[in-house]
C-alpha cells in the first residue's frame, strides 16, 4: 500500500505573491525585492486605511464635535476586536470617547484599574502595544475611557449616567443602554462592540451607526437605527448611519 504524507508544510510570503519576479541571484537584489516587498504592505496597509475612511465619512463629521482622527482608530480597532474576538471566542466591550473629566465623574471602576498609573506615552490609541492591550483588557467587564487626544485613560468601568429618555430598540443589552446614556449626559460618543460581532456607535443618546464587519452577517441584518440611514460597502465591511442634513447623495433607506 502505498502511503501518503499529509504532513502541512507553512507557506512563506514570497515576491511571486505580490507578481514580481525572485531571482534570487543576489544578496543586495534579495534585500532589494524585500524593500519593493515592504513598500507594497506599506501600499496596501495605505490602501485599507482610505477605504474605511471612506466608509466611515456619514460616522465622521465636523459636527461631531469630537477629534474625528480618534473615533476613527477607536472604530477600526473596535471592528477588530468584532472580527477576531479572543483566545477562540466572541468578545464585547464599549469605548467612550471625547468629554472624559465628566465620563470619568460619571463612571467608576469595576476593580483596580489596570490603566491608572501608566504614563501617557505609552497609552495612546494609535500605539501598537495599547491595541493589543485593549484587546487583552475587553475580555474583562466595563468600559474603556478614551480621551480626545487618543490617550486611554481607564478601563474596566462602570458607566452610571441615567437612563431616563434613552429608547433603545428591544434586543439591545445593557451595554448598549449605558453607551446612549453616556452620550446624552456627557458631550462624548460611544463606541459598542457586541458578542454578535457587529459595532454600533452612539451620539446624544441616540444610535447614530450600524458597522457590519462580515459579509455573512448581512444575511440576517436587520437594521436597529431609528429614522433614515445611509449605507458604504466595502471589502468585507459595511456601515449604515443615521443621515443628518450634511450627508447628500448616497442612497437612503427608512426603517
Amino acid at each position: 500500500m502505498t502511503r501518503v504524507n499529509l504532513r502541512v508544510r507553512s507557506r512563506r510570503l514570497s515576491l511571486i505573491d505580490y507578481g514580481l519576479p525572485n531571482r534570487g541571484k543576489s544578496t543586495r537584489e534579495t534585500m532589494g525585492q524585500h524593500g519593493v516587498v515592504a513598500n507594497l504592505k506599506s501600499e496596501a496597509i495605505q490602501r485599507r486605511k482610505a477605504t474605511a475612511m471612506d466608509l466611515l465619512e456619514d460616522i465622521l463629521i465636523q459636527e461631531r464635535s469630537i477629534n474625528l482622527q480618534t473615533l476613527s482608530e477607536v472604530i477600526t480597532l473596535a471592528v477588530e476586536i468584532a472580527r477576531e474576538g479572543r483566545e477562540g471566542r466572541k468578545v464585547g466591550t464599549l469605548f467612550v470617547i471625547s468629554d472624559e473629566q465628566n465620563v470619568l465623574a460619571t463612571s467608576k471602576p469595576l476593580i483596580l484599574d489596570p490603566l491608572w498609573h501608566h504614563p501617557s506615552s505609552e497609552k495612546n490609541i494609535r500605539n501598537p502595544d495599547m491595541r493589543e492591550t485593549i484587546k487583552e483588557l475587553a475580555q474583562l467587564d466595563g468600559a474603556f475611557v478614551v480621551a480626545d487626544d487618543g490617550t486611554v485613560l481607564s478601563a474596566c468601568r462602570y458607566i452610571n449616567a441615567s437612563a431616563e429618555g434613552i429608547s433603545l430598540p428591544l434586543g439591545l443589552g445593557s451595554r448598549h443602554m449605558a453607551a446612549a446614556a453616556i452620550t446624552k449626559s456627557t458631550n462624548c460618543i460611544a463606541v459598542a462592540v457586541s458578542e454578535s460581532s457587529m459595532v454600533r456607535v452612539f451620539d446624544n443618546g441616540e444610535l447614530i451607526s450600524e458597522i457590519i464587519p462580515e459579509i455573512w452577517l448581512l444575511k440576517t441584518y436587520s437594521s436597529q437605527i431609528k429614522g433614515i440611514y445611509s449605507t458604504r460597502s466595502g471589502g468585507q465591511l459595511t456601515v449604515a448611519s443615521k443621515t443628518t442634513e450634511n450627508i447628500k447623495n448616497h442612497s437612503s433607506h427608512s426603517d
